[in-house]
């Protein structure tokens, strides 16, 4: 298989994929394909929570095949870029698959205290922010399982795991271009 310069970036809910992707785009000059931003705005437009949109897509499963198609089509046209989405390494095999993970208690405390999630996902404590993220993440992964056959956790599926719990963006910015840049001189 033909390496791509393509980053797909996933990882943990609350895990930085957002400002790592700002950053890599930065220092990379690449640009950017999101997945997560669509799902939020279908979520949006049906007036529903990410997590009540999760369950519903579960039912209708055409909605989660046309978000993740999307990023392969455009990677057949396009190279250069970040894949922000959580099945990105799946949908463009040929890219540098990257997996960002972090501790639950440090990602419901991001989530909680991100102003542009409150549309999406308000809470009134911070335990609640975690349970629904725990909720979340488990239907994402039955829902990955039961639609693709694949396990989004599984680090096998990934060139490069980075726990983002104590470092800073561009900390992790930083490790995955040295990463990608020995990536991409292997034969």
């Amino acid at each position: 298989m033909e390496k791509k310069h393509i980053i797909s970036l996933t990882g943990d809910l609350a895990s930085g994929k957002g400002e790592t992707s700002r950053i890599l785009i930065e220092k990379l000059g690449y640009g950017i394909y999101r997945n997560g931003q669509y799902f939020r705005k279908l979520a949006k437009d049906m007036n529903m929570s990410v997590t009540e949109f999760n369950i519903y897509v579960e039912d209708h499963p055409e909605i989660d095949r046309q978000i993740e198609n999307s990023a392969a089509e455009y990677a057949k046209t396009n190279d250069n870029f970040i894949i922000d989405a959580r099945l990105g390494w799946y949908a463009v095999p040929e890219s540098f698959k990257v997996y960002l993970k972090v501790d639950v208690d440090v990602a419901a405390k991001r989530a909680f205290n991100d102003l542009d999630r409150k549309d999406t996902e308000s809470f009134d404590t911070l335990e609640e922010q975690k349970q629904d993220m725990i909720k979340r993440a488990n239907l994402e992964k039955e829902r990955y399982f039961n639609l693709y056959g694949i396990r989004q956790g599984d680090i096998s599926n990934y060139d490069l795991i980075v726990d983002t719990t104590y470092k800073t963006p561009n900390e992790v910015a930083d490790t995955i271009i040295e990463e990608y840049e020995k990536w991409l001189n292997r034969k």
